[in-house]
């Protein structure tokens, strides 16, 4: 199966590490502008359109539109990626609560149906009672996951029904219920969520199954999870990994940006944690990022942890450290366990997702290279126990 490549589409420049310093482009360009806290208005059209079309060109396949109680509306967002560009696809991040499930899969289908097969749903059920709680949802995580499970029977039905329906399920009612527009290809569904309820619903429904950027022994484990949750309902979701790479054209020059982008974040991280209320200690994921953070700094070749430690793993905050051919070699070793997605963002967003297209180059002939000596590998992987 090829490799799948999601970067990250914010609306204004912005990052953990707030200015940094200039990078260059492996070919010997001109230096790229850190990535700081952009001024001016947090949705600049421009900005969006620019990275974009940055992606595309760079060979990525979608771009993840995130979501909070603070974020700018994403079917907006998503729509100016996908009328700027040619074939890029979104991944959209929806959290279910707040948005009736039939109006949501109405509202996904439509996207669709102006842009076919582009957009994805990424099912974020929430991990952070604060953040809930700012747009007015008190319930707790085992409720929403319930929620969340509940809601995606109904977005199915929604998306598939060609007579109407009813639903009577624990958090939804639904009598007649039909929608005049349907994707013609099935809408994937990606999910998070590192919890056991996360897993059990998230078996369930996922089309995509999507990890933070753990030391290759843990996706190892999650992915056996994952796929032990899914068999009762015959489901074979696939995987994906998310990480921060910091390439360069040494490792020494590598791990000197590294260095550079940890000591710009441990001066800026806590004015943007007081700004934006970040808290993700109430979150599996992150606490699963914090203890390997504490078993050491760097795991397998060169997943590098101190970024995660310093902002509490507020989010997808493990990097991969290297030379472009280093961090696409241990990308290779994420996909030799099963992971069919790699969704990478750098920490200058625009200059690093134009940069990332060697990076990609590289993954994918690397792929294809192992592909032909051993055919099976990626649609049967051997997952170590």
């Amino acid at each position: 199966m090829a490799i799948e490549f999601i970067g990250f589409a914010a609306t204004q420049e912005t990052s953990e590490s707030g200015p940094a310093t200039p990078t260059a482009t492996r070919n010997g360009g001109s230096p790229q502008p850190g990535a700081g806290h952009a001024p001016g208005p947090v949705v600049q059209p421009d900005y969006v359109h620019e990275v974009a079309r940055v992606h595309e060109a760079s060979g990525f396949d979608r771009v993840l539109v995130a979501h909070s109680s603070a974020s700018p509306d994403g079917f907006t967002v998503a729509d100016q990626v996908l009328t700027h560009t040619q074939g890029l696809g979104v991944l959209l991040a929806h959290r279910p609560g707040f948005v009736a499930p039939t109006l949501a899969a109405r509202k996904f289908a439509t996207l669709d149906a102006f842009h076919p097969g582009r957009v994805a749903l990424h099912v974020i059920t929430g991990g952070d009672d604060a953040d809930q709680a700012r747009d007015g949802d008190f319930t707790d995580k085992p409720t929403r996951y319930r929620r969340t499970d509940d809601f995606l029977d109904v977005v199915r039905k929604e998306w598939t029904a060609t007579e109407p329906f009813d639903h009577d399920g624990e958090f939804y009612q639904v009598k007649g219920g039909f929608s005049a527009v349907r994707p013609a290809a099935p809408i994937p569904v990606y999910f998070g969520g590192a919890s056991a309820d996360a897993i059990r619903v998230g078996g369930k429904h996922a089309d995509v199954y999507a990890f933070w950027g753990e030391p290759l022994a843990g996706i190892a484990e999650r992915i056996r999870d994952v796929r032990a949750a899914a068999a009762p309902y015959g489901r074979n979701p696939r995987f994906s990994v998310s990480l921060r790479p910091i390439p360069a054209a040494t490792e020494t020059e590598a791990w000197e940006r590294a260095r550079e982008i940890l000591r710009l974040t441990n001066e800026r991280f806590g004015e943007l944690r007081k700004a934006f209320n970040i808290d993700h200690s109430e979150q599996r994921g992150s606490q699963r990022l914090l203890e390997y953070a504490a078993q050491g700094e760097v795991h397998d070749k060169r997943l590098w942890t101190a970024i995660a430690k310093t902002t509490g793993a507020a989010g997808n905050s493990t990097a991969l450290v290297g030379s472009y051919e280093q961090v696409a070699e241990s990308l290779l070793d994420y996909v030799s366990l099963g992971v069919t997605t790699l969704l990478i963002r750098g920490f200058s967003p625009l200059a690093d997702a134009r940069d990332y297209g060697t990076l990609i180059d590289l993954v994918r002939s690397g792929a294809a290279r192992d592909a032909r000596t051993a055919p099976a590998a990626l649609e049967d992987p051997v997952v170590p126990a």
